[in-house]
């Protein structure tokens, strides 16, 4: 499977973000599918992800200002931020949990820049 990801780029403070993760093909046995991000000097830490259900989980930075939804028939995921501040320019990555039975395969997308800017 393949992760294709857009909608980066510069955004002002304030403003808002939305981001596409396209599969490339249909997934099956989902686990999560969402987005990472890693800031300058930072690791990586999660941003928001949704389950086969449909059960979304933020990280408690973006919580009460984003959500996250899934087109199962498109294959993709969106997510999309408001209030954007100076914190969240860092690099998004989508990611793709998948059950292979008896253990779980991640995939990663190439990353996305999104800078904030005054």
């Amino acid at each position: 499977v393949q992760l294709q990801a857009s909608g980066g780029g510069l955004v002002q403070a304030g403003g808002s973000l939305r981001l596409s993760c396209a599969a490339s093909e249909r997934v099956f046995s989902l686990v999560t599918m969402g987005w990472y991000r890693q800031a300058p000097g930072k690791e990586r830490e999660l941003v928001a992800h949704i389950t086969s259900g449909g059960s979304p989980t933020y990280a408690d930075s973006v919580k009460g200002r984003s959500t996250i939804s899934r087109d199962s028939a498109k294959n993709t995921v969106y997510l999309q931020v408001d209030n954007l501040n100076f914190a969240d320019t860092a690099v998004y990555y989508c990611h793709l949990e998948v059950s292979t039975g008896w253990r779980t395969k991640e995939y990663w997308g190439q990353g996305t820049l999104v800078t904030v800017s005054s």
